[in-house]
């Protein structure tokens, strides 16, 4: 009995100490910069939305959070490094739809895009928009949809390059409306919109970003926005629902994650700094000018993300592996 009860007095003094080293930790972290991993170059959407929300995470943790740029493979060296850090909350993963998700069914990558991350955040997300060049015959989507099918394999489609996510929202546009056109691979959705205008090309799924100022201009068509509700900045174009074309939602999201095994407090004290930082009128501001729509806060929790990611890879592999995309 006494062993007993010396054995149970053990293990009571290991769970509180287990547990006041867990509050400690969280106590003290962070206690030196964190570095934030963008996979792409700087100056790009995804680097420039990370900039805006590391430099208001600063305010919530009390230490720097340093975006570095380390790209190149679609962003699956950046991701890959992230993969491989120390889980201790100081090496995040910036990512989104392309490198989380995509780049699972492109590459043969040596870490796993869902099993080697502990989710953080979902941050913001940004519809597209189905355009067309002027000269198109339809004046909308159905009508585009109508053309398609009566022309098999005549239209082409520009994208930014073989892998992209504008050729794999062509390839579900395909799909979803049972036609066939070519895809043009260019250098850059830049490159690819000059030729639309120009008239070298018919049709493009492509960003706000870099097409709205052609629609704005009269240079090009634009038939709907790839999701259930119309832009802010952009109030007058239907959405696909709206236009004919239920489901058909296309939305390239950024979300944060960090190493395989990172503690729960370090996650809860980082979703923290997000969502707080998410809610700041000065942030909201910014993303809003790059057109960043922000999640909702029930969708900023680490549990939504895990989902949201995993939904998603669900719904996009079976696309990209049945279409025969290939990255470049």
């Amino acid at each position: 009995m006494k062993f007993q009860r010396r054995h149970f007095l053990h293990l009571s003094a290991g769970a509180t100490l287990l547990a006041a080293s867990s509050v400690a930790r969280a106590q003290i972290y962070p206690s030196h910069p964190i570095t934030m991993t963008v996979g792409f170059a700087a100056g790009g959407p995804t680097d420039v939305t990370a900039r805006i929300l590391a430099e208001r995470m600063r305010a919530s943790l009390g230490q720097p959070v340093i975006v570095e740029n380390v790209a190149g493979a679609a962003g699956s060296i950046g991701t890959g490094r992230v993969a491989r850090a120390a889980p201790d909350g100081y090496t995040l993963s910036f990512g989104q739809w392309g490198t989380h998700v995509v780049n699972g069914a492109l590459y043969a990558l040596p870490y796993d895009v869902l099993n080697d991350f502990e989710p953080v955040a979902l941050v913001s997300s940004n519809p597209w928009l189905i355009v067309a060049k002027k000269a198109m015959p339809a004046d909308d989507l159905k009508g585009l949809v109508a053309w398609l099918k009566a022309n098999p394999d005549k239209a082409s489609q520009g994208t930014a390059g073989a892998g992209a996510a504008s050729h794999i929202a062509g390839a579900f546009l395909q799909k979803q409306t049972a036609t066939r056109f070519q895809f043009v691979p260019y250098r850059g959705a830049g490159p690819a919109m000059q030729d639309l205008v120009s008239g070298q090309i018919d049709m493009m799924v492509d960003s706000p970003t870099n097409s709205l100022p052609q629609v704005r201009a009269g240079t090009i068509k634009v038939y709907a926005v790839t999701a259930k509700s119309r832009l802010a900045s952009a109030p007058d174009i239907p959405t696909v629902d709206e236009a004919g074309l239920p489901g058909m939602y296309i939305s390239f999201w950024q979300a944060l994650w960090v190493p395989k095994g990172t503690p729960r407090d370090i996650i809860a004290k980082l979703n923290g700094a997000v969502v707080d930082g998410l809610a700041d009128p000065a942030v909201r501001r910014k993303f809003a000018e790059i057109g960043q729509d922000i999640f909702s806060p029930d969708q900023q929790t680490p549990e939504a993300l895990g989902a949201f990611q995993k939904a998603e890879i669900e719904k996009w592999w079976p696309i990209v592996k049945g279409a025969n995309i290939k990255g470049e």
